[in-house]
């Protein structure tokens, strides 16, 4: 399949045709890398910029999800959990995500682009689909992106009003997983997250160019923003209510400190049973996660289009 058919403005970035070194210090020649590292590196660049300003525009509302995802209770109860809590709580627990999602979407533009070339590179003349080069790569990125895990870990303690006794601020919550836990403990949680990264991104990476595609067409730089606000938001909104299970596994397993690491699946079992085995207690705040997806991505993949072209 063509490139164009897998991404947007980022698969019109001229891919090196220089080969794979075997056995030589780097993946790929110095004369290859000096001249593609200032045109990827921008991908990196574009990625942050557009997930730190996503952040400080949803982060109230990401609150108010975690509280559903974690309790299992109405929006209505979560906002009135966040109004007891005061105005100068709602902000508590700002720093991981804007440093987690900054770094990761960074990671996963960049890392996509990065992995996309130097397999096609690899891949060329092999008679291997394009489509599943990138969707290889798409997964890589996104495996990758785990290894953030513990900013996800500590905004999910910073967020809990359980916690908000014990842990401070996001120095303080790493200081004491580490001194009194370990490393080990900062990734709990990690499995759940790793199922939901990798295949999220192939479908992410696969679908926002054809869905593109069939939006109108247009010219002017504004209509292509609103274009790749509904591309980005239309898929993060469905990939949020595909894998929304796995994000309340992750939640409720990172809200824990200490004791023994549940596997997946006894994690998902114990909240179906906590909420009578009802599927729709299950995704209980998967609508206010519908909406909040729609709006993060579409302004992610907006925001990160719209730097490619400037830069």
């Amino acid at each position: 399949m063509a490139v164009s058919t897998m991404d947007s403005e980022s698969a019109r970035t001229p891919q090196p045709q220089a080969a794979l070194t075997i056995g030589g210090p780097s993946l790929l020649p110095a004369d290859a890398l000096s001249g593609t590292a200032g045109t990827q590196g921008k991908h990196y660049v574009c990625g942050s910029i557009a997930a730190f300003s996503n952040i400080l525009v949803t982060f109230p509302i990401q609150k108010v999800l975690f509280r559903q995802q974690l309790h299992g209770v109405l929006a209505t109860e979560a906002v009135r959990q966040l109004q007891r809590d005061g105005l100068r709580n709602l902000y508590r627990g700002l720093l991981p995500p804007l440093l987690q999602k900054s770094t990761t979407v960074a990671i996963m533009f960049g890392l996509y682009e990065d992995f996309s070339r130097v397999l096609l590179d690899q891949a060329g003349g092999s008679g291997v689909p394009d489509l599943v080069t990138r969707s290889f790569a798409a997964a890589l990125a996104g495996t990758a992106e785990a290894i953030l895990t513990p900013f996800e870990r500590v905004q999910t303690l910073l967020q809990d009003h359980r916690h908000h006794g014990r842990f401070n601020n996001t120095v303080h919550t790493f200081r004491t997983l580490l001194t009194e836990y370990g490393v080990r403990e900062c990734y709990r949680g990690l499995v759940p997250i790793l199922l939901r990264n990798g295949p999220s991104n192939v479908f992410f990476f696969g679908l926002r160019g054809p869905i593109k595609e069939q939006l109108p067409e247009v010219t002017s730089r504004a209509g292509h923003m609103v274009n790749d606000f509904v591309c980005g938001g239309l898929l993060g909104a469905a990939l949020g209510i595909m894998f929304y299970p796995l994000n309340v596994v992750k939640s409720r397993a990172q809200s824990q400190v200490g004791g023994d690491f549940q596997p997946c699946r006894k994690v998902l079992l114990t909240v179906w049973r906590e909420r009578g085995g009802s599927l729709a207690m299950l995704f209980r705040g998967a609508h206010l996660n519908y909406h909040r997806s729609l709006l993060s991505w579409g302004i992610i993949n907006a925001t990160y289009e719209l730097l490619l072209k400037l830069m």
